[in-house]
């Protein structure tokens, strides 16, 4: 029987949970297993490595530590902002998203951190970015 390897095709049901058992993400409950190619880096690093040598319908739990999740929270992408640089439909709150477009056309998503009289204060980090996480893997094909 086959197992994962590098440079495979697979299709893989997982559920991502917080270190405490919240759930942020579940292929489960969508119904649809994910597909990518293996090495690519199209996925978090831990999540890759624990699915190497893994068979068809294996299931297994991996704890991926922040360094081979999104890392540590990065203090450059954390920056105060203008409200006159935001469109005038938008009235900023704490929590809020919002897309901020770079000269070159890329995007980048924000959270709204905290709210002033004159400017906010916007986090580029990734929302997981610090935080160790736990995955249920189950490999559903092997291509």
């Amino acid at each position: 029987m086959s197992q994962v390897k590098e440079n495979d095709t697979v299709k893989v049901h997982y559920t991502g949970k917080l270190a405490d058992g919240q759930v942020f993400d579940s292929s489960v409950e969508r119904g649809e297993p994910i597909e990518f190619t293996m090495g690519q880096g199209q996925l978090i690093p831990g999540f890759e490595k624990g699915l190497i040598d893994m068979k068809v319908n294996e299931k297994k739990t991996v704890n991926i530590s922040k360094k081979e999740a999104y890392g540590e929270p990065r203090e450059e992408l954390i920056q105060e902002v203008q409200k006159s640089q935001l469109p005038e439909e938008i009235k900023p709150e704490v929590g809020m998203g919002l897309v901020s477009k770079s000269p070159d056309g890329q995007e980048m998503n924000l959270v709204v951190k905290d709210v002033k009289e004159d400017t906010i204060v916007v986090d580029g980090n990734h929302p997981l970015a610090g935080k160790d996480l736990v995955f249920d893997l189950e490999v559903v094909e092997i291509k």
